[in-house]
């Protein structure tokens, strides 16, 4: 995780998603680059030419600067290699396009589009779409305790394995993994409960203690994902994202949007 991007958005949770970020810097030897994105139309039916747009681009450029001299000031007094770029056009589109040479994603759970709260269209898109995986921050998120236990969520899907691959250099500093699956998923010819994970963990020198969960209650298998971390006291969450594509709209599986809407703490996330 050396080359790690970073969603700068004044959306409230800025100072404490740069500050997770730092502490992945520093677990990993990484440097930040920081993308600041800004829209490249507000134009509608009615403001064909693009009044609107024209009016509020000094705006966004103007906020783009201060944020950039903010950072710039408190980068200063950090030990963690860094750059900034900008982008025009929606989140997950530009992260996407500077995501090619990156071992890493950081973004919020809020939704940059409109500030809302999750599910984030743009988490999920990331997720489904980047060649890197997505770590999505709690609001609240503040820290990274790089050593705190790991929750892997377990399948044997083509998902749950590329998200598992993907999270090695982050199991490797966990105190302790656990290996999840949920009693009640389907697992046709696929592997069986959490060996086949386990065999490949084992292979990389990192051990983890296979648990199964039992049938899920009205909060579905999510809500059980997230108890298990809670019980465990789990600073990460391991899961492989699901969807597909419909024109230019994403479909999240249930489980996806379900921890996209509840995100507790730290998840990462890879299609």
């Amino acid at each position: 995780m050396r080359s790690i991007l970073v969603h700068a958005h004044d959306d409230g949770c800025f100072g404490k998603r740069l500050d997770v970020a730092l502490d992945l810097a520093r677990a990993f030897g990484g440097h930040l680059t920081i993308l600041h994105t800004f829209p490249y139309s507000v134009g509608t039916m009615t403001d064909l030419h693009g009044a609107a747009f024209a009016a509020m681009a000094p705006v966004w450029k103007e906020q783009a600067t201060e944020m950039r001299e903010a950072v710039t000031t408190d980068m200063a007094n950090e030990d963690v290699p860094w750059d900034w770029r900008e982008a025009a056009g929606p989140a997950a589109l530009g992260l996407l396009r500077h995501s090619s040479l990156m071992d890493l994603i950081v973004i919020g759970e809020r939704e940059p589009i409109d500030c809302g709260k999750a599910p984030s269209w743009t988490a999920g898109e990331l997720a489904l779409s980047a060649s890197c995986p997505v770590l999505v921050l709690p609001e609240e998120s503040k820290l990274f305790d790089a050593q705190a236990p790991a929750l892997v969520a377990w399948d044997g899907s083509a998902e749950s394995c590329h998200a598992l691959r993907s999270a090695v250099p982050f199991l490797r500093k966990a105190g302790q993994v656990f290996l999840a699956s949920v009693a009640e998923r389907d697992r046709d010819d696929r592997d069986l409960p959490a060996l086949g994970g386990a065999d490949y963990l084992a292979r990389h020198e990192i051990s983890c203690e296979v648990v199964e969960i039992g049938k899920p209650d009205d909060n579905g298998v999510a809500g059980a994902l997230n108890e298990a971390a809670a019980l465990r006291k789990c600073g990460l969450v391991v899961m492989g994202a699901y969807g597909r594509t419909r024109l230019a709209e994403r479909v999240f599986g249930g489980v996806t949007r379900g921890m996209l809407e509840d995100v507790r703490v730290p998840l990462l996330m890879t299609h």
